[in-house]
């Protein structure tokens, strides 16, 4: 990525016709090929831009008599033929770097942090609960969570962000292998999630599975948007 900060003029050349007069902005230049043009101001939206691909040329700006004037011309153009022209008066800095493949976004809250967090506080599901472990391995898929309650009866527990009949199946069909297990059984369930649908919690209490809501924000140790009387 390459950031320029410059005092520049942009047109537009294409479908439409557009002119943003002389001033200082930002330009972004991206690996992908896109070229952006920000202000210091309207968030994250710039006043104009390229989306790739497209190439970038640039030259020198030169006067009638063939002297430099020290300005720059860069041309963006994308293969449709329309084109960004940047007429670069003067940089003031310039900064850059190769940022590398970035991994996406992962979502807050998955699946996957509930459990391990879940796992961390395994009291969330009562008191004198202890571990078995996670990813408990079955022949149809691992369990999320194997624990053992106060009086140390087997607890499979699946998590999920929110709970719905298909994530109540699924708990019922590991239930019932591990039930097979004269080690393991008797075998309890308990469906959690941030959020359960009115379905799938009376689907889970009619087989006599039980139902748990997790406080995500409460276990993350983050306070929670919600407004509170005390």
């Amino acid at each position: 990525m390459r950031l320029v900060i410059a005092r520049c003029s942009v047109d537009y050349v294409g479908r439409l016709e557009a002119h943003l007069p002389p001033a200082d902005r930002l330009l972004m230049l991206k690996a992908d090929g896109s070229v952006s043009v920000h202000a210091d101001d309207r968030a994250y939206k710039p006043l104009n831009w390229m989306t790739p691909p497209c190439t970038v040329h640039t030259s020198e700006i030169v006067d009638a008599d063939g002297e430099d004037t020290g300005e720059e011309l860069w041309v963006v153009e994308n293969p449709k033929g329309e084109q960004l022209r940047i007429t670069v008066e003067k940089i003031h800095a310039e900064l850059s770097r190769d940022l590398g493949e970035d991994p996406g976004l992962v979502k807050d809250g998955v699946e996957a942090h509930l459990q391990e967090l879940l796992a961390e506080q395994i009291e969330e599901l009562g008191a004198g609960y202890t571990l078995i472990r996670r990813e408990y391995p079955t022949a149809i898929g691992p369990v999320d969570i194997l624990a053992r309650d106060a009086d140390g009866h087997t607890v499979a527990v699946e998590i999920k962000r929110r709970g719905n009949i298909d994530g109540v199946e699924q708990l019922t069909r590991y239930l019932e292998l591990l039930n097979r297990d004269a080690l393991l059984a008797p075998v309890a369930g308990v469906f959690a999630a941030q959020e359960i649908k009115p379905q799938a919690r009376t689907l889970a209490e009619d087989r006599g599975i039980r139902c748990q809501i997790l406080d995500y924000a409460k276990m993350r140790g983050t306070e929670s948007d919600e407004l509170r009387l005390f």
